[in-house]
């Protein structure tokens, strides 16, 4: 993270925050403050070439509002790598709300960064992330149209995603193993929220061997006894020997100290930004012959689930398109393979590659 010390190392014309921007490339920020209610937040616009942006709002206690910040940038550029590979006509944006989501949130709180979304003018579309659900989002809804995931809607994104990542899943363990069935094989999840249950009741459908960990203990003792899983702790779960490692909660858990643990093959789950360093550990996992299935183009359930409310598709249309990650995934695998390449080096690629040529459909004639 840029830390500016003292402010003659700016030479008075870097604004550390513009730096920021410019190494991730974003059109805009938006930083939200309101005294009366409480509410801290950033609203990330990172790319808008393929329409408004569109990402969920994430509220999280962070450590520090450069943490928030940082936190907020990665987020909204996933999701315009998200939402291009996905082929979907949507931006990438994001928000986080600095603040513990059981004790801050609040109906004026949600309502007061409502507005902050509506003074976008539709160039942000948000809907729920981590710490948000979908009543909140009725609050955001009572000051702008510009909202999705809404109950009676599309609502809860979290059956989508999972399904994509169930999905995605079996294309890397094809590529791996020369099957995509996961029977019998020891996959390990890392957060068993909304979409990490999901997952786990798809696996334990199909006869995998399946453990599971979370913060959250009574989460995890219902969904053991629920699903048959196993329960190990939250540093033990590296540890584990695994065919398939799914992290399902925060980001960053591919790291150095993480991968000299790491036993599985295949590493593919929901959470966002899961190699803590792009061009470090996505080399690292490659040269440890692990298949790596990108995490912005195997979460993309989510969005495709928000993309139909928009434009009114739907449910059944969703989970088709979700179904498509299958093939988005093996596409990544093989032509990393071919080129030699790490796969998110190829998935970040095939985004843009997207995102060009339609930014010159877009030119005006």
């Amino acid at each position: 993270m840029f830390e500016v010390k003292d402010i003659k190392d700016t030479h008075l014309a870097e604004n550390p925050v513009i730096a920021q921007m410019s190494r991730y490339n974003h059109e805009q920020l938006l930083f939200c403050n309101d005294n009366e209610t409480g509410l801290k937040a950033i609203i990330a616009v990172h790319n808008t070439v393929l329409g408004p942006a569109l990402g969920g709002t994430r509220m999280w206690n962070y450590t520090n509002e450069l943490e928030a910040l940082n936190d907020v940038l990665r987020l909204s550029r996933g999701m315009t790598y998200k939402n291009s590979i996905s082929g979907l006509n949507l931006g990438g944006g994001k928000a986080v709300i600095i603040g513990d989501s059981r004790t801050m949130k609040s109906e004026a709180l949600m309502r007061r960064f409502g507005k902050f979304v509506n003074s976008l003018g539709g160039k942000y579309i948000t809907a729920e992330d981590v710490g948000i659900s979908p009543v909140d989002m009725t609050w955001v809804n009572m000051e702008t149209d510009h909202v999705v995931g809404l109950p009676g809607k599309s609502g809860d994104p979290s059956p989508v995603t999972a399904y994509g990542v169930y999905v995605g899943m079996k294309a890397a363990a094809k590529a791996q193993f020369g099957t995509d069935s996961l029977a019998g094989k020891k996959v390990a999840v890392q957060g068993v929220g909304h979409v990490g249950e999901y997952l786990v009741k798809h696996l334990t459908q199909e006869g995998a061997d399946v453990f599971i960990t979370d913060i959250h203990e009574p989460t995890l003792k219902r969904i053991s006894e629920t699903y048959n899983a196993k329960v190990v702790g939250l540093d033990e779960i590296y540890d584990i020997d695994m065919d398939i490692y799914a992290p399902c909660a925060l980001g960053a858990t591919v790291n150095d100290e993480t991968l000299d643990r790491l036993k599985c093959s295949v590493i593919a789950g929901a959470a966002n930004n899961q190699l803590k360093e792009e061009t470090i550990h996505g080399k690292a996992v490659m040269d440890r012959g692990i298949i790596y299935a990108p995490d912005f183009a195997l979460n993309a359930g989510g969005v495709i689930n928000c993309y139909a409310e928009v434009k009114n598709l739907s449910g059944e249309w969703a989970m088709a398109k979700a179904e498509e990650i299958y093939t988005t995934i093996s596409s990544i695998i093989n032509r990393s393979k071919e080129e030699g390449i790490p796969a998110y080096q190829i998935a970040n690629k095939m985004a843009e590659e997207r995102i060009v040529a339609i930014g010159k459909v877009k030119l005006p004639l």
